[in-house]
């Protein structure tokens, strides 16, 4: 649960309502990770109250309605130290829509092959590009330009896995180019098909059939 835990680590700092995290989360995390759900955010808070981790206060507003106000328990506190402390494990594998591209492609031949891999190259150029304006903007937020350089790292490998799937996946792409392409079976005709088209003198006789 990486952003329950997230919630919590942001608790540690201060008690806080719900857009206050929001707003903490998306400064101190950066527009890499993108933003957070208001929805889903007091989703996740009714959940920590519920198992104990943080606890909800109303705080009276003169000229608006309470407010919430989430505060950090002590078994919150255990919980986000233990996760925080913890190495992160991929435990769901490592998906990415480019290999699922790179099956069709080969499928398809040399020229498919080739057009993804140099359209997925330029996207990937201008991501890097996009990514040295971020991190540029970002020098003095050290967390938002760690994250920036890890997705400059992460895109720097994926140029260089296309490199890799270039010199792998052609002479599979070129193979596919010379196979011939299969014939639809011919129709098979029964003897219903034959009785259909020349009368009822072809009809095989079974043991009901009528004696001539």
């Amino acid at each position: 649960m990486p952003l329950h835990h997230a919630v919590l680590a942001l608790l540690t700092q201060r008690p806080s309502h719900g857009y206050e995290l929001k707003a903490q989360f998306e400064e101190t995390i950066g527009p890499q990770w993108g933003g957070l759900n208001i929805g889903h955010l007091y989703q996740i808070l009714e959940r920590l109250v519920r198992d104990g981790y943080v606890t909800r206060s109303q705080v009276a507003q003169p000229d608006r309605p309470d407010k919430n106000l989430y505060t950090l328990t002590p078994a919150g506190n255990a919980e986000v130290r233990s996760w925080a402390t913890t190495a992160s494990v991929r435990t769901g594998g490592f998906r990415d829509e480019v290999f699922l591209k790179l099956l069709g492609a080969v499928a398809l031949g040399s020229e498919a092959l080739s057009s993804l891999i140099e359209t997925q190259r330029q996207t990937y150029l201008s991501e890097l590009a996009g990514l040295a304006q971020q991190r540029r903007a970002h020098a003095d937020e050290p967390l938002v330009a760690l994250l920036v350089d890890a997705a400059i790292a992460h895109t720097k490998a994926d140029l260089g896995l296309l490199d890799s799937a270039e010199r792998h996946l052609s002479p599979l792409a070129a193979a596919q180019g010379h196979q011939t392409p299969q014939r639809p079976p011919a129709p098979d005709h029964n003897r219903e098909d034959i009785v259909g088209a020349g009368g009822d003198h072809d009809r095989e006789r079974g043991p009901w059939s009528d004696s001539a």
